[in-house]
Formats: structure tokens, C-alpha cells, sequence
């Protein structure tokens, strides 16, 4: 079966694109050199060689510029998703073991990167307490998803939550080490399916 094809994004999207990361690449420039609490929105503005107004177009705040890189891609969701889950919590599992280890796998594409957000995250606690929120924010889009393709409420919840254990036992595993960090995640997942069947 041959997959969609992706329309080629527009030149108003590709403009869009490069602003987002040139705002997202100057606040990680400014709180390397000054620490996170000395940056202010204005300053990422300047550097960014934006305005305020372009710069809150993009992001609500400061601290959604440090997770801008960090939105989770479900397109593949589709493809990952048997019809239908049903009740069926290996099923579910597959699904969100495909997903999760998809995104895990993007978070870490530039490990520098990945170890620098990781980083500042740890240091600042209005940051860990964003990337907490988040993380719960992804829990919910997934198991709408789940339910979406069919599976039943508390099969999809289920599922999505033992995606996040997961993903710390991954991380825990791994040391959170991007070079091993995917393949811990998968690690944990295959585990975990073990023991449901």
C-alpha cells in the first residue's frame, strides 16, 4: 500500500518555519550565554531580529520557546493504528509504543541539542513544571487518538499512561543518554508488552 503524498509546504509555511526557528535558535543562544531567568522576551525579539508582536504570534510566553522544537508528529498514527482496538490493551500498546518511540527518536535527532534543553529544564522549576504539563497534554492527545481509532475509554487511557512510564523507564534506563534513549524506550515497551500477553 503506497503511502499519502505530502503536499510541498507553501513559501508563506517555509517563511513561517524559518521565523519560528530563528526565535527558537536565539533563546537557546541567550540562555546559554546569560541563564534563563536574565533572558527576557524582548531580548530573544532582538536577537531573533523579529518584534514583540512576531515573537508572541509564535509563542504564548518564554517557556514555550524552550520546548519549541519539542511538538510530538502523530501524522504516523494512522498507519500505526489496527481497525479497530477495541478493549484490546496489546493492541493499544502497539499503536502507542509506534508513536512514542517515533517522537522519542525525533527529541533526540541532535543529541547536543537534546542534552542542552534537558539541562536548562532541570535547572529551572517554572520549566520542569511546564514540561510536566506537557507531557500530560500528550497523555490526553493520545488517548483521543486511541479512542478515536476505536478503543474503548479506559482501554485507551490505560495505554497512554503505561506510554509514559515508558517513556521515564526508558529514560531512567538510558541515563537519559540521547544515544541510548530510544532504544531503552523501545526496550521498556517490548517488556511491558511481554507481560500483557
Amino acid at each position: 500500500m503506497s503511502r499519502p503524498q505530502h503536499p510541498e509546504p507553501s513559501l508563506r509555511e517555509r517563511k513561517q518555519r524559518r521565523v519560528r526557528q530563528a526565535i527558537v535558535e536565539a533563546a537557546h543562544e541567550l540562555f546559554a550565554e546569560r541563564g534563563y531567568g536574565a533572558v527576557t522576551v524582548t531580548d530573544i525579539a532582538a536577537r531573533a531580529e523579529v518584534g514583540r508582536a512576531t515573537f508572541f504570534r509564535y509563542f504564548g510566553d518564554k517557556q514555550e520557546v524552550v520546548f519549541g522544537d519539542g511538538h510530538p508528529d502523530w501524522s504516523g498514527f494512522a498507519a500505526a493504528a489496527p481497525e479497530p482496538i477495541g478493549a484490546g490493551l496489546p493492541a493499544a500498546l502497539d499503536v502507542v509504543r509506534t508513536l512514542v518511540v517515533g517522537f522519542v527518536s525525533d527529541l533526540v535527532a541532535r543529541p547536543d541539542a537534546y542534552i542542552a534543553h534537558e539541562r536548562l529544564v532541570a535547572g529551572e522549576p517554572e520549566l520542569r513544571a511546564r514540561s510536566l504539563a506537557k507531557q500530560r497534554h500528550y497523555v490526553g492527545q493520545i488517548t483521543a487518538l486511541l479512542v478515536e481509532a476505536g478503543a474503548e475509554s479506559e482501554t485507551a487511557s490505560l495505554a497512554a499512561e503505561l506510554g509514559l512510564a515508558c517513556f521515564y523507564a526508558g529514560r531512567t534506563a538510558a541515563d537519559n543518554d540521547p544515544h541510548r534513549l530510544t532504544d531503552a524506550v523501545a526496550s521498556a515497551f517490548d517488556r511491558l508488552r511481554s507481560a500483557v500477553r
